[in-house]
């Protein structure tokens, strides 16, 4: 009885934790794309230079 309540209880955790995995992978490859889309909006509003490139023009 005790072995099958630590199998369920081991499994439990295990699924948690594959639950919060995916979560943290799903929330990374949202920031991925978000800094993407900002970097070609300040690409493409010419924010995207150095300082050095700004004293130039």
């Amino acid at each position: 009885m005790h072995l099958r309540l630590d199998a369920d209880v081991q499994k439990l955790e295990a699924e948690k934790l594959r639950k919060g995995k995916n979560k943290a992978e799903e929330d990374l490859n949202s920031l991925k794309t978000d800094y993407k889309k900002l970097r070609l909006s300040m690409r493409t509003a010419g924010l995207g230079q150095t300082s050095e490139q700004w004293r130039q023009e």
